[in-house]
């Protein structure tokens, strides 16, 4: 295992500050970009890096928040001279780290946007190939208001390096992202992806922040990451000021610390001076280890479904077995009745809605993309994705926004080595059905068997048993 990520695992590490808050001391002019800093003032982002260095921190961000070739023409550029910034930084520091730093592209997602999702996904992977390639130790992905850019910027990551990935998000008051996920679908979703670690950063102060990390604790079988600002920001006399102090922030650190987040940072408004004093106060407090929460759970882009002891209604109504008008709709790509089955089935009370639209005359592939995306664009409720096609799902759990049901796998090993690597990396629970080449056992043991087997293979691929519902195929009397 990487030595950076057993330490995410089992040590309280620190992150830096308010990298823009500093180079603004410096100088950097209101409306300008502090990654063209990289270019115009290296010295100045270096003196920064040092000073948080110097401070206590084991992790600094690069320069490089805003940048991604849908902004810049010189983003390889800018990029590269923001790692030799870092690396030179961190020479003469032992033990310490260099985060590649991701923000949000600055364009809304589709359908609210103009940014398609494999778009996003380019722009990011981009980014973070050459960052690797340059010798960043983690990704860090951070500031996101929105869990479908998110999601996009994970599987970037995941799919161009194999470093430590850990995300922040920027929550509101109320516990939710910008385009309206909770916390407990931002845990659900980034647990499924895999991720190493994530929390939230920005947006507002600590004492928000405190009410936020209690959400995380009670649902997170993942380290926990908090990174808030100093406050809200106010202008006085013509600059930024915040109206919380570094003796005050450490002292609310002190309280995130006790409640289990093992990874603290500042955000905007937060110096070196910030960090020291976290540093000071909370480096003797224990660290929390990670519970397992176990939870079986499903999402869409704003909420979680549990799946525990109340009963979870599954509407089934996009489903062409035995609907010739459904059948239809799939040939002639009717979006306007499927979204309509999906929208009655929502006020009719279904917690989890199936999408099925496998007919031998049609594209599945194509088809069950465009419907989840369409579905996706009427209702929030969480989607169970029904297909034997393993194209389909895996192009349907790419553009998903949220973790998914999926259905399903039965207990033939050639069923299994197609559903739990798509599972394994998209996320999602599994609906496993206690069948085998053989049919249906005709007694108990049989079936209880076949859920065993499958529980176990699934371990083989890191997929933990809570991600597994058993359906034990009950037949009549």
């Amino acid at each position: 295992m990487n030595t950076l990520l057993q330490r995410i695992k089992s040590e309280r590490l620190y992150f830096d500050g308010g990298l823009g808050t500093m180079l603004q001391a410096k100088g950097l002019a209101g409306g300008e970009a502090p990654e063209d800093w990289n270019l115009s003032h290296p010295q100045e982002v270096m003196d920064v890096h040092r000073q948080y260095l110097e401070a206590g921190c084991d992790i600094i961000t690069t320069n490089t928040f805003g940048i991604n070739r849908s902004k810049q023409q010189n983003w390889r550029e800018l990029i590269e001279a923001a790692m030799d910034i870092a690396k030179k930084a961190v020479s003469g520091f032992e033990g310490r780290y260099i985060a590649f730093d991701i923000g949000p592209t600055g364009r809304l997602m589709a359908p609210l946007g103009d940014l398609d999702f494999e778009e996003a996904v380019a722009i990011y992977s981009d980014n973070i190939r050459l960052a690797a390639r340059l010798g960043a130790d983690l990704i860090i992905i951070e500031t996101m208001n929105d869990c479908h850019e998110t999601k996009a910027a994970v599987i970037a990551a995941k799919e161009s390096c194999k470093l430590p990935v850990i995300v922040s998000n920027a929550y509101d008051r109320q516990g939710k992202l910008m385009t309206g996920a909770s916390v407990a679908a931002m845990v659900a979703i980034l647990e499924g992806l895999r991720v190493d670690a994530f929390g939230l950063n920005c947006s507002f102060g600590p004492d928000v922040a405190l009410e936020i990390v209690d959400e995380f604790a009670a649902v997170s079988s993942t380290p926990i990451i908090a990174m808030p600002n100093a406050g809200l920001p106010r202008v006085e006399n013509g600059s930024t000021v915040y109206d919380v102090s570094a003796e005050e922030f450490s002292e609310y650190m002190v309280s995130l610390a006790k409640k289990g987040v093992s990874i603290l940072g500042g955000c905007c408004g937060t110096t070196p001076e910030f960090i020291k004093k976290t540093i000071e106060k909370t480096k003797d407090i224990p660290v929390k280890p990670i519970s397992q929460k176990h939870l079986t759970v499903v999402s869409s882009y704003t909420h979680a479904v549990r799946i525990d002891d109340q009963p979870i209604l599954i509407g089934e109504r996009i489903n062409p077995t035995g609907k010739p008008r459904l059948k239809e709709a799939l040939r002639s790509e009717n979006m306007g009745y499927i979204i309509g089955e999906a929208a009655a089935q929502a006020d009719a009370g279904a917690h989890i809605l199936d999408v099925n639209v496998g007919l031998p005359e049609i594209d599945e592939v194509k088809m069950l993309k465009s419907t989840v995306v369409a579905v996706q664009s009427v209702t929030d409720l969480p989607l169970q994705l029904d297909t034997a096609n393993p194209a389909a799902l895996e192009q349907a759990l790419r553009i998903y926004n949220g973790k998914p049901l999926i259905n399903s796998v039965n207990g033939e090993p050639e069923s299994m080595a197609k559903v739990f690597p798509l599972a394994r990396k998209y996320g999602g629970a599994i609906i496993a059905l206690t069948m085998d080449k053989q049919g249906i056992p005709t007694t108990a043991q049989g079936r209880v068997d076949i859920a065993k087997r499958i529980i176990e293979t699934a371990k083989e691929y890191g997929i933990d048993s809570c991600d597994i519902i058993v359906d034990p195929l009950c037949l009549t009397v």
